[in-house]
C-alpha cells in the first residue's frame, strides 16, 4: 500500500524529479532472437543517474493490466512480466555503474599480465605493480577532495 497523494505532492514540490526517459532501441545480439539493450552506448537521455528508486506499484500494475494485450494467465506469467519490465528500467539507467565492473576486470587482467611477466623472469618495477587506476564514479555531488601539497621544481 502506498502513501496517498505522495507522488502528486513530490512532483508538484520538486518538478525536476520527473524526467521523461528516452529508451534505447532494442537490438538482437548474436542473432539469438532475444532482444537486449546495448548499455555500452551513450545514454540517449544525455544525463547519468546516481540513484534509482523504483515505484514497484508503477511496474506491477501495468504488467498485470497491460494495454493492448491480454493480462497474464498465471501468477508465474505475471512475475515474469514484472521481472522483464524491471530489468528494462534498470538497463536504461545502469551504464554508469557497468564501468566500475569493467574497471575491476581490467585491473585483474593487468595483475595477471604482471604475474605472467614475472613468471617469465622479467622484472616489473614497483611503480608498475602498485599503480592504481582512478574511479571517475567517485566524483559525486558533495564528495570531498584531498588537497595534495607539492612543490614544482
Amino acid at each position: 500500500m502506498g502513501v496517498p497523494a505522495l507522488f502528486r505532492w513530490l512532483s508538484k514540490k520538486y518538478p525536476k524529479i520527473i524526467t521523461a526517459v528516452i529508451e534505447a532501441e532494442e537490438a538482437a545480439i548474436n542473432g539469438s532472437g532475444s532482444d537486449h539493450l546495448d548499455a555500452s552506448l551513450p545514454n540517449p537521455n544525455g544525463f547519468e543517474v546516481d540513484n534509482l528508486y523504483l515505484d514497484m506499484n508503477g511496474i506491477v500494475h501495468p504488467c498485470t493490466h497491460p494495454e493492448g494485450k491480454p493480462p497474464p494467465d498465471t501468477e508465474e506469467d505475471m512475475m515474469v512480466e514484472i521481472f522483464i519490465y524491471t530489468e528494462r528500467v534498470v538497463n536504461m539507467r545502469s551504464r554508469r555503474f557497468r564501468a566500475v565492473q569493467e574497471a575491476r576486470e581490467k585491473e585483474k587482467e593487468r595483475e595477471a599480465g604482471i604475474a605472467m611477466f614475472e613468471a617469465m623472469g622479467r622484472v616489473v618495477s614497483d611503480e608498475t605493480k602498485n599503480k592504481k587506476s582512478w574511479d571517475t564514479n567517485a566524483i559525486t555531488p558533495g564528495c570531498l577532495f584531498r588537497i595534495l601539497n607539492f612543490q614544482l621544481h
